[in-house]
């Protein structure tokens, strides 16, 4: 399975890694190639959780989305 990942450098020098599909999987390395290690296993472990917890992968196309305003 091939996932998009984004790989950013911070203020520290630390790569960032993030996977846009899945809010949430986040990681980090040394280097891109570290950062992209540290990444694969995050993703593997995140769609380990997705599956025990009976979670899909992708949303139904059924449902409806739509955006509210909300005051604060």
């Amino acid at each position: 399975m091939d996932v998009k990942i984004r790989l950013e450098k911070d203020g520290d020098g630390m790569y960032v890694a993030t996977c846009p599909s899945l809010p949430g999987c986040i990681s980090q390395g040394k280097t891109e190639k570290e950062a992209s290690k540290n990444i694969r296993e995050a993703i593997r472990l995140h769609l380990k959780c997705l599956a025990e917890d009976g979670i899909p992968l992708f949303e139904s196309k059924k449902a409806k989305e739509t955006l509210i305003e909300v005051k604060v």
